[in-house]
């Protein structure tokens, strides 16, 4: 059977995208083939890759890439992991693609020392997973 693919997006494709297709690829049996974009080209975030190597994932050598470069390909989902009204901003795609949207807060937005933005970046990593990990276990969520 082939794997379910899914395309993850946010804004930049600097933090939750990218760790939810980490997250997915990470965990998965098989069943699905996850790939990350950004509405904008945007920058890797270095605290979020910090937090993904205390889970045992390494993001670092991750490129960005934008919506615009994955046009051309078909997916069974694409999950926006932004806000609601990014989420809107998110192009259609062709085939029988379900769109679903997990709304996450951006890192990008978080305030603080490094530390205080760490422990937020956590907070959004780990509502991630949890989310990541319903969606294996409900082969036709929702």
């Amino acid at each position: 059977m082939m794997p379910q693919r899914i395309l993850f997006v946010c804004v930049h494709n600097s933090a939750r995208s990218q760790m939810a297709e980490a997250f997915l690829n990470t965990l998965d049996e098989g069943r699905f083939e996850a790939e990350s974009a950004g509405l904008e080209p945007g920058n890797l975030n270095p605290l979020v890759v910090t937090a993904m190597n205390d889970v045992g994932i390494d993001i670092s050598s991750n490129k960005t890439k934008t919506v615009k470069s994955k046009m051309n390909k078909r997916y069974d989902y694409v999950v926006t992991v932004c806000d609601e009204a990014s989420g809107e901003r998110c192009p259609t795609f062709p085939g029988k693609t379900r769109r679903l949207h997990w709304s996450f807060t951006d890192p990008s937005s978080f305030t603080g020392s490094d530390e205080e933005k760490y422990a937020k970046i956590i907070e959004v990593r780990d509502a991630i997973l949890a989310r990541v990990r319903e969606f294996m276990e409900i082969p036709d969520f929702p």
